[in-house]
């Protein structure tokens, strides 16, 4: 499965590059304005920084000028992957932008039918927002694993990419259905590697290697 994070600020994507374990990235409007800075500037800072899909969403509501905005997004990176809202314009422009060959992340799904939809117009990704699901008293993981069922019925190219992720076992669900990708605030990615007993073994062996004076340097 394939880790994306979900942030524009460029330093938590630039830590969590470093461990090499970052496939992509994942922004919207309110990421970007929680950043405090221009949309174009962080888009391009972060396509410079990672090598997989940057997800970068138009904010346009009609096919036309959702069209004209994509093509002003398709110039910053070639890594650069377009995000349009699950509406009829949205997967126009979809079905247009895969048609050249553009990736396209179509965001804001909450059903499977809508998941159906998407992957006939050709969608890059599929994001079914989990965390948002449960808020509202519905299964999110469920939708994950309708999804999964209905594309791998009829091959359908487009991934998963299990998004509105709030904590690990989210995380431990989607791989253990198959989704393709999932994206996640910083938080919850560093918070895979936490254990209790990883940290008490840790604590152990340094006391340990701390009693018999040595030194590896």
């Amino acid at each position: 499965m394939k880790f994306f994070v979900d942030t524009a600020d460029t330093s938590e994507i630039r830590e969590l590059a470093a461990t090499g374990l970052l496939d992509g990235v994942t922004t919207n409007p309110s990421l970007i304005h929680k950043s405090g800075r221009k949309f174009l500037e962080v888009v391009e800072e972060i396509c410079g920084i990672v090598e997989g899909p940057v997800s970068a969403e138009v904010v346009a509501l009609d096919h036309e000028t959702m069209m004209k905005e994509a093509a002003v997004l398709r110039k910053i990176a070639d890594n650069v992957c377009i995000k349009v809202p699950l509406t009829i314009d949205g997967l126009k422009t979809c079905k247009a932008l895969t048609g050249e060959g553009v990736m396209v992340n179509v965001t804001l799904c909450f059903s499977a039918n809508q998941a159906l939809l998407a992957a006939k117009a050709g969608a890059t990704f599929i994001s079914p927002f989990v965390g948002r699901h449960d808020d509202n008293g519905f299964d999110g993981m469920k939708l994950i694993e309708d999804i999964r069922l209905i594309y791998d019925n009829y091959a359908f190219d487009t991934e998963i990419l299990v998004a509105s992720v709030r904590h690990p076992i989210h995380v431990l669900e989607a791989a253990k259905i198959g989704a393709d990708v999932m994206t996640a605030p910083p938080s919850v990615i560093k918070a895979l590697f936490n254990h209790v007993l990883t940290e008490k073994g840790i604590a152990g062996f340094l006391a340990d290697w701390e009693k018999t004076g040595q030194s590896v340097l």
